[in-house]
């Protein structure tokens, strides 16, 4: 990876990873809410409320499947090929370790000659 970030050639196929990054995070939200829909249907004793979550939780399964579509169809998720999804895993994840290992914050933070100061 180009140390050089601030220079936008080096930018290409960064809203794709974006997207991707935003749309699992989407994914993997709609998910806990299904979680959490589950636990307070066994918790309600009101028959209304039940009825309300229930719902709410049926709605929300299905835009958990329509957003895993999209990522199936971006190439985004693969779930019935592990062999794939672990290779995109990896390279996720080094991706991740190289934007880690950027300088992104100068040793050196003397501004001293980039700005113009008056001379004493």
């Amino acid at each position: 990876m180009n140390q050089d970030y601030l220079d936008p050639k080096y930018a290409e196929g960064m809203p794709k990873m974006a997207d991707s990054s935003f749309a699992l995070d989407f994914l993997l939200t709609v998910k806990t809410g299904i979680r959490y829909y589950a636990v307070a249907l066994t918790e309600t004793a009101s028959a209304d409320l039940r009825q309300a979550l229930s719902r709410q939780m049926e709605q929300a399964i299905d835009l958990h499947q329509e957003i895993s579509e999209l990522m199936m169809e971006k190439g985004w998720l693969y779930p019935h090929d592990v062999e794939k999804q672990i290779e995109l895993d990896i390279k996720a994840a080094d991706m991740a370790l190289a934007i880690a290992d950027m300088e992104l914050f100068p040793t050196d933070t003397d501004r001293l000659g980039t700005f113009a100061t008056p001379n004493k």
